[in-house]
C-alpha cells in the first residue's frame, strides 16, 4: 500500500455558543476517519478551529458586554476542551480572528483579482433605521412571498422550502428593533463565480457525493450568480484592502481558516505548507462537512482555491442532521443537548462515539440518536458482545496460567477467518460507511461468543487434566477479541489503551492482523467499559415549561 499524506477537516466551528451533539457527530465522524488512516501507516492531519467573524458574533459580544475578540476566543478554548473530552484530537484548531489567516485571506483576494475575478456593483439591502445597520438575511424575518406562512427567515421558508431575497419578505420585520427595515443602497465587491462556471461543472463531477452532485446539477441549471463577499460597517471581520468600510463577508475568510489552521501546525512542526496547499499538490484535502453548508464549500469554496492558483479539495463528505428521538433538537423539548451537558451526567464519551459510527454512512441522510436505542446498543455490544469476550476468558487465563497465553491457537482457520475480513471493513471505514463496518464487527464477536460458549472453560477449569484445552481456548478466543479491538480502535480509542496495557503490547495497527498474539505474558485484566446508566440518560432531557 502506497502511503498517503492527507489533510482532513471539520467544518469551522462558529464562536458564537458551546459545542452540541449536532456537532460532536461531524468531529466524531472525521476523527474516527484520521484514526483509522494513521492506523493503516498513512500521513493524516486533522484540522479544525473556530469561525469568528460575522454580525452575529458582534451582537452576541455586545450582548455579553465584551470585545468580541475576547469573546471567540474563550469560546473557542471552551470548544476545544469539549471536542478533547470526546477524545477528538485536532492537529490545528485556530481562530479565524489571527493575522496569518488576515494574511491569507488577503492574498487570496489579490491573486483573485488579478485573474479579474472580483467586481463591484451597487446593490439594495434591508435597513434598520433604529440600529443604524445592514441586516443580514437571518436578522430579517416576515411572511413567505410564496406560501404565505409566518414568521420566516429573510433567505428561506422553513414551511415549503422556497429561498429569495430579504427584500421579498411580506411584512417583514428586523429581528434586532422589530422595526420595520427600509431599503437602501451601498457598493458591494463581487467574486465572479460564473467565470468559474466550466471549472466547476467538471470539478463537482469527481468530488462529490452522488447527492451532492445532483443536487448543485439543480443549482447549474438555474444559473450561476456572482458572490457576494462584503459587508457593510458596523460588522466583526477583515476590512477589504483599499476600503475603509467594507469589509470581507465571513464565508470568505472562514473556509481560509483550514489554511490557517494548517499554516499554524506547519510553523510548529517544520511543515511545507506548499507541499500540501500548492496548485499541483500530490496530497489530499478532504473536507467532513454538514449537507447545510454544501453550497459554500463545493461552489464558492474551490472556485475560489482554483481562482487563487491554491489545491482544490480531493473530495467533500457531507453528512445529514442530527435528530433527537426523531425530532429536531429543541430547547423548549429539552432535547438541545450540548457535550458538556451529556459530560456532566457522568457518561462515558465512547459510548457516544460508538453509537454515532454504528449509525454513521456515507449518504447525507440525517441521523437520530433514539435515547432507549442507544442504551440497548452500547450495552448490548460494547458490553455485551464485545467486552465480553476478554473479561469471560482473561480470569482463566490470570488464574490458571499465571497470565500466560499458549504457544498456538486452537482453531487457526477460526481465526483466519476474522482476519479475512479486514479487506471489507477497511473499505468500509474508507468508504464512511462506518455502521456497515460495525454491523460486521458485532456478527464476529457473535461468533466469538459462541465459540466461548461452545467449549465452556467454566465447566473443563474444574478438571485439572483439562486445563491444557482451557488456555488453548481462551488464548483463541483473547485473540479473535484482539482482531475485533483493532477494528475498533479508530471508534474506542480510550477502551483500546486499556486493552493494550492488559495484552501488554506496543499500540495496535492494522499491520498487527498478520500473525496471532502467543506464547505471550498478559498483564492484569481490569473491566473495559461498564454498562449506560439508563437513568443517566433519561436525564440528559429535561422538559422546559
Amino acid at each position: 500500500m502506497t502511503p498517503r499524506k492527507i489533510i482532513a477537516t471539520t467544518a469551522l466551528f462558529y464562536a458564537n455558543g458551546s459545542i452540541h451533539l449536532g456537532h460532536l457527530v461531524e468531529a466524531i465522524q472525521t476523527d474516527i476517519w484520521v484514526r483509522f488512516q494513521r492506523m493503516r501507516g498513512h500521513t493524516c492531519y486533522a484540522i479544525s478551529g473556530y469561525d469568528t467573524h460575522g454580525t452575529p458574533i458582534m451582537l452576541k459580544a455586545e450582548e455579553n458586554k465584551e470585545a468580541p475578540e475576547v469573546m471567540v476566543d474563550r469560546i473557542g478554548a471552551e470548544q476545544l476542551k469539549t471536542f478533547n473530552q470526546f477524545l477528538i484530537q485536532f492537529d490545528g484548531f485556530e481562530s479565524t480572528n489571527s493575522e496569518t489567516n488576515k494574511a491569507l485571506s488577503y492574498d487570496i483576494y489579490a491573486k483573485v483579482k488579478a485573474h479579474g475575478a472580483i467586481d463591484t456593483a451597487e446593490i439594495e439591502q434591508c435597513f434598520d433605521t433604529v440600529k443604524n445597520m445592514f441586516l443580514p438575511d437571518r436578522f430579517v424575518k416576515g411572511t413567505c412571498p410564496r406560501c404565505k406562512a409566518k414568521n420566516q427567515n429573510g433567505d428561506s421558508c422553513e414551511v415549503c422550502g422556497a429561498t429569495y431575497s430579504p427584500k421579498d419578505l411580506l411584512d417583514s420585520v428586523s429581528v434586532l428593533s422589530g422595526t420595520a427595515p427600509i431599503l437602501k443602497k451601498s457598493e458591494h465587491y463581487f467574486f465572479k463565480l460564473t467565470q468559474y462556471r466550466d471549472f466547476l461543472a467538471t470539478w463537482t463531477e469527481a468530488h462529490l457525493q452522488s447527492e451532492m452532485h445532483n443536487k448543485l446539477k439543480e443549482w447549474f441549471d438555474q444559473g450561476l450568480s456572482d458572490w457576494d463577499i462584503s459587508r457593510d460597517a458596523p460588522y466583526f471581520g477583515f476590512l477589504i484592502p483599499g476600503t475603509t468600510d467594507k469589509y470581507f463577508y465571513v464565508w470568505l475568510d472562514a473556509p481560509v481558516g483550514y489554511l490557517n489552521s494548517f499554516k499554524a501546525l506547519c510553523d510548529r512542526t517544520n511543515l511545507d505548507f506548499n507541499e500540501f496547499w500548492h496548485k499541483d499538490s500530490t496530497t489530499e484535502l478532504h473536507h467532513f462537512i454538514g449537507k447545510d453548508i454544501m453550497y459554500f464549500h463545493a461552489m464558492f469554496w474551490p472556485a475560489l482555491l482554483h481562482a487563487a492558483d491554491f489545491r482544490t479539495p480531493t473530495e467533500i463528505h457531507c453528512h445529514g442532521f442530527l435528530t433527537i428521538n426523531g425530532e429536531k433538537m429543541s430547547k423548549s423539548r429539552g432535547t438541545f443537548i450540548k457535550g458538556d451537558d451529556y459530560l456532566a451526567q457522568d457518561l462515558n464519551p465512547e459510548y457516544l462515539r460508538y453509537y454515532f459510527a454504528a449509525k454513521l454512512n456515507s449518504g447525507v441522510e440525517d441521523l437520530d440518536i433514539n435515547l432507549a436505542d442507544f442504551v440497548h446498543r452500547v450495552n448490548s455490544d460494547l458490553v455485551g458482545k464485545f467486552v465480553n469476550i476478554a473479561s469471560r476468558s482473561a480470569s482463566f487465563i490470570q488464574k490458571k496460567f499465571n497470565g500466560q497465553l499458549a504457544k498456538n491457537l486452537m482453531n487457526q482457520e477460526l481465526w483466519q477467518s476474522f482476519v479475512d475480513k479486514s479487506a471489507g471493513i477497511a473499505n468500509d471505514f474508507e468508504k464512511l460507511n462506518y455502521a456497515k463496518a460495525i454491523r460486521e464487527i458485532m456478527a464476529l464477536a457473535d461468533i466469538a461468543n459462541q465459540f466461548v460458549d461452545q467449549h465452556q472453560p467454566w465447566s473443563l477449569a474444574k478438571d485439572e487434566s483439562k486445563l491444557p484445552e482451557v488456555q488453548l481456548i481462551c488464548t483463541q478466543a483473547l485473540n479473535l477479541f484482539r482482531i475485533l479491538l483493532i477494528y475498533l480502535k479508530p471508534i474506542v480509542p480510550e477502551l483500546t489503551l486499556k486493552a493494550e496495557a492488559f495484552f501488554n503490547i506496543a499500540p495496535l495497527t492494522w499491520d498487527d492482523l498478520t500473525k496471532p498474539l502467543l506464547d505471550h505474558q498478559l498483564n492484569a485484566f481490569t473491566p473495559l467499559i461498564t454498562r449506560v446508566d439508563e437513568l443517566k440518560v433519561n436525564e440528559l432531557i429535561q422538559k422546559k415549561p
